[in-house]
C-alpha cells in the first residue's frame, strides 16, 4: 500500500483518538504519514485546560470535566495510551488508576415551596474496570436492569405506604390480566424451583377462575424481574406476550404509586425522591414497550424532545417530568437552545438512552474524577505517545478554509486547505509542555520565549488571545510589521491524500462555506445539529466544604458534584482533590469550587466583531459575582453574613479586600464556533452523517457531532467518533462498543 498521507484539522478528543487508533499498529508509517494542524499552542478543543504559571500553576479549566463510569470506549483507548507510554512509575499520573479515581457521590438540588432542599445521592461501587464493561446492551437487558432498580424505589415506598397504613394489597380483576398473569406464573414455574408459598398463591389464584388475585407490589416486581431474567438472553424477543406481561405490572405498580402515595410526597422527601425515581422508570419502560423501541431502535422516538416523551408515557408532570433528576441530566448536557433556561430540548432516545447506559453499565463509580485538569491527564500523555510514534505536529497553524474540486470522473475531493501561520517560532518547532511538580502539563498562555521576540512582544503589548475566532491579531500584526500574517496552501496529493476534519460543527459554515455550497446533506448538518456557548468559573477558597456549611458528606468523605440547581451555573463541583496538583505557597487555599452552565446568546457576530468575546466574558464575571452574592446561601450558609456574601471566604494572594477578591478567581466563556458545546435538540439525529459520508471522497469528519450510538455533546461519543474515523481510514478498531445504540436489536 501506498503511503497515504493524513492532514489531522483539529486536536479534540475526537481527532486525537482517530491518531491514536491510525497509529496502533506497530508498521504503521508504511502506510500513514500523520501531521495535525492546531490553532494557538495546546490540544485540547473544547477539553483543553492550562496552568497558570503567574498563579501558582493552578488548573484552569473550559468548565468541569468528569468522565462516567459507563465511558467504556473512553477508558478503553486511555488505558491503551497509558500503558503504551509506559510512564516510569515515579512521574506523578503515570498509570490511568492515577489519573481517575472513581467518584459516587453526586448531589441534586430541589426546589420546594420556595425552597431549595439537597438531595444526597452515594450511589454503589460496581467492581471492575470501565474499560471492561460494553454498551451493547439488548433491549431486554436494559429493561431487566432498569427493573431491578425499580424494585429498589417500590420496596421504599411500599415500607413507607405500609407505615401509613394504606394500602398494600393489589387486586387484579380483568380477564385479559388475569390471561397475562396465567403467562407469567407458567413461565416462572417452569423455571423456578424457589417460588415462595406467597407468590404460589398468587400464580394459583390467576389460574383458578373461582378465586380472587390478591398480589403486593413487592410480589410484582419481584417476578417481573424475575420474568426478564429469563429473557435476557432473547435478543430476537420471540415471545410478543412477554411485552404485554411487562406492560401490565409497570401499569399496574404505575396505578398503585398514584392512588397510594401520591398525597404523601409533599409531607415525605423519602416516598418523594423514591416516587419520582420509581416514576421515571416506570414511564420509560413504558414508552420503550408502547413506542416499539426494542423493534425501531432508540433512533425512532429522537422526534420529541425527552419531557414531551415522559408525559406522552403517564410520568406525573409535577413531580417527575421536571425533578431534579430530570433537570440535572438537561444541566449535564446543557440542553438549553441559545442558553435560554425556559427553552430545554433534548431528543428522548439520545437522553433515555444516556440515563440507562450511565446508570445501568457503569464500573467502579458512576463517575470518574480527574485527579489533574484535563489537559494534564488526557492531552498530554496523548501528545506525548503521538510524538514518541512520529506523529507530527503544527501549533499556530490556523484552518481558514477547505477547498474542494471535481476530478474528470465526476468524483468530488478536498483539494486545498489554506493556513494561517500565526507567529513564526524561533527554532521552527514549538514544544509546548511545561513541568509542574512533575507533571507534564499545558500552559494557560503560549510559551513565548518559542515565538519570534518581534512578535511575542506584540502579542504581550495587546494581551493576544491566540485562541480566539474574534482575535484583532490579523489586523495588529499587519500594522506593525507591513503585511498580512503568512498564510500557506496545503496541496492534495503534495501536502495530504485524507484530511480529517476534527473541528466542532459550529466551524463549518466558517471554514467550508464552499463544501456546503456543494454537499446538500452537510450543508443540513450544519444547520441543524444546533450548539450553545457555556460560561463556566473556578474559585479558590479559605474554607472547606463543611466550613462552608455543606453537610451532606458520605462515609467516602467524597466531595460533592451537585446540578440541577439555579441557574445560571446549576453545576457545582467541590475540586480540593486538585490542590496538592497545583504549586501554592504556604499557607494556600484549602478548597476549590468549579461551577458551570449554558450561557444566554443567540446572536453571533462575525470576527470582526474583536470586542465580542470580551463582553461576553464581562456577563461571565458578572453572572457568577450574582451566583456568589445571591444564590450560594442555600449550600454554603456559613459563607454568609448578614446575609451578605463573606468575600474573606476567597483566597487572595494580593491585598483585595471584599468583592475584589474575586477579581484574582478565574472565570471564562466559552462562545467560538469549535468551542460551544453540541447539542442533541429533538429531531436533529436524522441530520447527523457518518465519518465517511460526505460527498468528498478524502474527507472524514469526526467529533461528538457526527453520527455515533450516543449522538450527544460528550467525550464518549467524541472517542466513538474518533475510532470510527480510524476504522474508516485503516480498518481499525474492529469494534466500538455501543455503536448501534439507535438501531432495532439484531441490526
Amino acid at each position: 500500500m501506498t503511503q497515504q498521507k493524513v492532514a489531522i484539522l483539529g486536536g479534540g478528543v475526537a481527532a486525537m483518538t482517530a491518531a491514536v487508533y491510525l497509529t496502533e499498529k506497530d508498521n504503521w508509517q508504511d502506510n500513514y504519514d500523520i501531521t495535525v494542524y492546531q490553532l494557538g499552542w495546546r490540544l485540547g478543543g473544547k477539553g483543553a485546560s492550562g496552568r497558570n504559571a503567574d498563579i501558582a500553576e493552578r488548573i484552569e479549566e473550559h468548565g468541569l470535566h468528569v468522565w462516567f463510569g459507563a465511558y467504556v470506549n473512553s477508558f478503553k483507548t486511555i488505558e491503551t495510551v497509558y500503558n503504551k507510554l509506559n510512564r516510569p512509575p515515579e512521574v506523578p499520573l503515570s498509570s490511568w488508576q492515577d489519573a481517575f479515581k472513581p467518584h459516587s457521590f453526586v448531589v441534586l438540588q430541589e426546589y420546594i415551596e420556595n425552597e431549595w432542599q439537597t438531595w444526597p445521592v452515594d450511589f454503589p461501587v460496581i467492581d471492575g474496570n470501565p474499560a471492561d464493561g460494553t454498551l451493547d446492551l439488548h433491549f431486554w437487558q436494559l429493561v431487566e436492569m432498569l427493573v431491578a432498580w425499580l424494585r429498589k424505589f417500590i420496596d421504599t415506598i411500599e415500607f413507607e405506604v405500609k407505615q401509613a397504613n394504606k394500602q398494600t394489597k393489589l387486586q387484579t380483576t380483568k380477564r385479559r390480566d388475569r390471561g397475562l398473569l396465567q403467562h407469567l406464573a407458567s413461565q416462572i414455574r417452569d423455571a423456578y424451583d424457589d417460588v415462595e408459598e406467597e407468590v404460589e398463591e398468587f400464580f394459583e389464584s390467576a389460574h383458578d377462575e373461582l378465586k380472587e388475585i390478591w398480589s403486593t407490589p413487592a410480589i410484582l416486581g419481584q417476578q417481573l424481574q424475575r420474568l426478564l431474567t429469563l429473557r435476557a438472553n432473547d435478543k430476537e424477543l420471540g415471545e410478543p406476550k412477554d411485552r404485554l406481561v411487562v406492560w401490565y405490572l409497570v401499569r399496574k405498580l404505575k396505578r398503585w404509586l398514584n392512588s397510594e402515595a401520591v398525597e404523601m410526597l409533599d409531607d415525605n422527601e423519602n416516598i418523594r425522591r423514591a416516587y419520582i425515581c420509581a416514576d421515571l422508570g416506570i414511564a420509560m419502560v413504558t414508552g420503550l414497550i408502547k413506542d416499539k423501541v426494542f423493534s425501531k431502535g432508540f433512533g425512532s422516538i429522537n422526534h420529541l424532545d425527552f419531557k414531551q416523551w415522559l408525559k406522552q408515557n403517564g410520568a406525573n408532570e409535577k413531580y417527575s417530568v421536571e425533578s431534579a433528576p430530570v433537570r440535572g441530566f438537561y444541566d449535564l448536557v446543557f440542553g438549553y437552545v441559545d442558553g435560554d433556561f425556559d427553552n430545554g430540548n433534548v431528543e428522548a432516545g439520545v437522553a433515555s438512552l444516556a440515563m440507562l447506559r450511565i446508570i445501568l453499565c457503569y464500573h467502579g463509580g458512576v463517575m470518574w474524577k480527574m485527579q489533574a485538569g484535563m489537559g494534564d491527564v488526557i492531552f498530554s500523555p496523548i501528545y506525548e505517545l503521538l510524538k514518541q510514534r512520529g506523529v507530527k505536529f503544527e501549533f499556530f497553524n490556523q484552518v481558514e478554509a477547505l477547498v474542494p474540486e471535481t476530478d474528470p470522473n465526476g468524483s468530488q475531493y478536498i483539494d486545498e486547505i489554506q493556513v494561517s501561520q500565526q507567529v513564526a517560532l524561533v527554532n521552527g518547532r514549538y514544544e509546548p509542555l511545561v513541568d509542574v511538580k512533575g507533571l507534564p502539563c499545558w500552559p494557560s498562555q503560549p510559551q513565548l520565549h518559542q515565538v519570534v521576540p518581534e512578535q511575542a512582544a506584540l502579542i504581550r503589548e495587546h494581551n493576544i488571545n491566540l485562541e480566539s475566532f474574534w482575535t484583532n491579531w490579523p489586523q495588529i500584526y499587519e500594522a506593525e510589521f507591513g503585511h498580512p500574517i503568512p498564510t500557506k496552501t496545503l496541496k492534495r496529493g503534495i501536502d495530504f491524500d485524507q484530511v480529517v476534519f476534527g473541528i466542532s460543527v459550529g466551524s463549518l459554515v466558517h471554514l467550508c462555506p464552499e463544501l456546503l455550497q456543494r454537499d446538500r446533506k452537510l450543508a443540513a448538518q450544519a444547520q441543524h445539529v444546533k450548539t450553545v456557548a457555556t460560561q463556566a468559573f473556578q474559585v479558590w477558597m479559605n474554607k472547606t466544604d463543611e466550613q462552608l456549611g455543606f453537610n451532606y458528606t458520605p462515609p467516602s468523605e467524597e466531595r460533592p458534584i451537585l446540578s440541577a440547581f439555579s441557574q445560571p451555573f446549576d453545576t457545582w463541583a467541590a475540586m480540593s482533590n486538585l490542590l496538592t496538583k497545583e504549586d501554592w505557597p504556604e499557607p494556600g487555599p484549602v478548597n476549590i469550587a468549579y461551577f458551570c452552565s449554558a450561557f444566554s446568546c443567540d446572536t453571533y457576530p462575525p470576527s470582526t466583531d474583536h470586542e465580542f468575546d470580551a463582553i461576553q466574558k464581562t456577563r461571565v464575571k458578572q453572572n457568577a459575582l450574582n451566583k456568589l452574592k445571591e444564590e450560594m446561601q442555600p449550600l454554603w450558609p456559613n459563607a454568609y453574613i448578614n446575609d451578605e456574601f463573606d468575600w474573606s471566604v476567597l483566597y487572595s494572594q494580593g491585598q483585595q479586600l471584599d468583592e475584589a477578591r474575586f477579581d484574582s478567581q478565574y472565570w471564562r466563556v466559552n462562545v467560538d464556533p469549535s468551542e460551544r458545546y453540541v447539542l442533541s435538540v429533538s429531531g436533529s439525529s436524522e441530520y447527523r452523517l457518518a465519518t465517511d459520508d460526505t460527498l468528498f471522497k478524502n474527507l472524514f469528519i469526526t467529533g461528538d457531532w457526527i453520527k455515533t450510538g450516543v449522538n450527544a455533546g460528550c467525550v464518549e461519543a467524541a472517542v466513538m467518533a474518533g475510532m470510527l474515523t480510524a476504522r474508516a481510514i485503516s480498518g481499525y478498531p474492529e469494534t466500538i462498543s455501543g455503536e448501534f445504540g439507535f438501531e432495532p436489536d439484531g441490526t
